[in-house]
């Protein structure tokens, strides 16, 4: 099994980014590498591509997955078992 290579992230100091940024926004956008901005060393912050694939919209992916088999709108027990509503 061989493991595939991935190209390391570009990393980039916080001020440089802020002196370059749309510059990298823009080189980040065309070659679809992403980019690390770090401060003193340390990584704050990845920048990645937009996405090729659009994401589905979760409202209604579920949509004909499902059957409902009884009743969903009755109470599940006796409302004059309830004590809280008892006087």
């Amino acid at each position: 099994m061989t493991k595939s290579k991935q190209e390391p992230m570009h990393e980039v100091a916080i001020s440089e980014f802020k002196a370059k940024c749309l510059s990298l926004l823009d080189q980040v956008n065309r070659t679809k590498h992403p980019l690390r901005i770090t401060k003193r060393g340390k990584a704050i912050a990845d920048v990645f591509p937009p996405s090729l694939v659009q994401e589905k919209n979760w409202l209604g992916s579920m949509a004909g997955r499902m059957k409902i088999t009884g009743d969903i709108v009755s109470p599940v027990i006796d409302i004059a078992d309830i004590e809280a509503l008892q006087k």
